[in-house]
């Protein structure tokens, strides 16, 4: 079983790519497990279809989600022959979470779409 769930704030806004049915939201989620002295963990997140246009149209640069999905780990190679490698969550659901009431509001706006 390959499953999991983060918690975080957005670092930047989304960013949608493709058309038609292959549409993917590209964002990326600083992740800290509440450690104040710590380094957060940065991690890319893909959603996909539906809720791909969803974050898209709700989501923004500091925003809390949830995020459950699957690690996904892929290697290249960079400039000059390094190697590199990174980490990735191709989303299964993507949660929006705040306190704020006009973040309520989106909420519910988002939950009366489905």
């Amino acid at each position: 079983m390959n499953t999991v769930t983060l918690i975080g704030n957005l670092t930047r806004d989304p960013e949608m790519k493709g058309n038609g049915e292959t549409k993917v939201c590209r964002m990326r989620l600083a992740e800290s497990s509440g450690s104040k002295e710590g380094s957060p963990l940065y991690i890319d997140v893909a959603a996909f279809g539906r809720q791909a246009e969803t974050c898209k149209r709700y989501l923004h640069k500091g925003r809390p989600v949830a995020v459950t999905g699957r690690l996904r780990f892929r290697e290249w190679e960079g400039e000059g022959g390094v190697k590199r490698s990174a980490h990735s969550i191709a989303a299964d659901r993507v949660q929006f979470l705040s306190g704020s009431r006009e973040q309520r509001e989106e909420r519910e706006e988002v939950a009366s779409e489905f």
